[in-house]
């Protein structure tokens, strides 16, 4: 594990796994971190056995990086420069980027800002991206989530529930998770027919935050659509899902 400073003085934790080829940068979704996102469920495990370099951001807000409890230091504009920060930490010329929910949002952005990236793998999200610019406000607004953070159980809405559950099991900072979800409020994402570089949308069948993946794949004029079983949190640590990542990245 390292860190480094972001251009807002933020220190912002990362992890690197040595390997070959083109490095993959994984960022993770709203409430998780490198470990409960990638690791623990064995998606870069799977990458390490094929031999891919591994590059995993905590984003601000989570994990070991720093939290501050101020909704204007959080927004997906700053959280995608952050990512461009880290491939110039360490001199990246090349990525094969991949995010999944919040994380996949910020990949695309990523992705349209940055031609280092030249693979693109986006999970836990769907035809939102298309109608709504991002979060898909239809099944859950960047509110709820706060109300997920911050109020008693019985006033989460049912699709915030799972957050909180998470933000529980593993005992993360709930009030600067509160601010990040109030600075993402925004619908970011503008011209998805600009990202031109191969890409995979990756979606759990039971995922209602990933509606319609397909629709999504073809937004995007050089993308493939893979369906793996599994609920929001599921979908990530089904094996069919660090398979079909494995396989694109061939």
């Amino acid at each position: 594990m390292a860190k480094f400073t972001t251009h807002d003085g933020l220190e912002l934790n990362y992890t690197v796994w040595e390997g070959d080829g083109v490095p993959v940068v994984l960022q993770h979704g709203i409430v998780a971190d490198t470990n409960a996102n990638w690791m623990s469920v064995g998606v870069v495990a799977a990458l390490r056995k094929a031999g891919h370099h591994v590059i995993s951001l905590d984003a601000r807000g989570h994990g070991r990086s720093e939290k501050p409890h101020d909704p204007a230091r959080y927004s997906w504009r700053a959280m995608a420069d952050d990512v461009r920060a880290l491939y110039d930490e360490l001199g990246l010329d090349r990525a094969a980027q991949v995010g999944y929910s919040m994380g996949g949002i910020i990949s695309l952005l990523v992705a349209q800002a940055d031609k280092r990236v030249e693979r693109l793998v986006i999970g836990g999200i769907g035809s939102g991206v298309v109608d709504c610019g991002g979060i898909d406000w239809r099944v859950i607004e960047s509110a709820d989530i706060v109300t997920a953070m911050t109020a008693d159980p019985a006033e989460i809405v049912p699709n915030a529930r799972i957050f909180r559950l998470l933000a529980d099991a593993l005992g993360v900072d709930r009030d600067a998770i509160a601010m990040v979800a109030t600075g993402l409020n925004e619908a970011p994402i503008e011209n998805l027919s600009a990202i031109t570089i191969p890409t995979l949308v990756l979606a759990g069948d039971a995922d209602p935050f990933a509606a319609e993946p397909e629709r999504l794949a073809a937004a995007l004029p050089d993308a493939k659509c893979v369906v793996v079983p599994g609920d929001h949190l599921a979908a990530v640590a089904d094996p069919a899902f660090s398979s079909a990542l494995v396989d694109f990245l061939k």
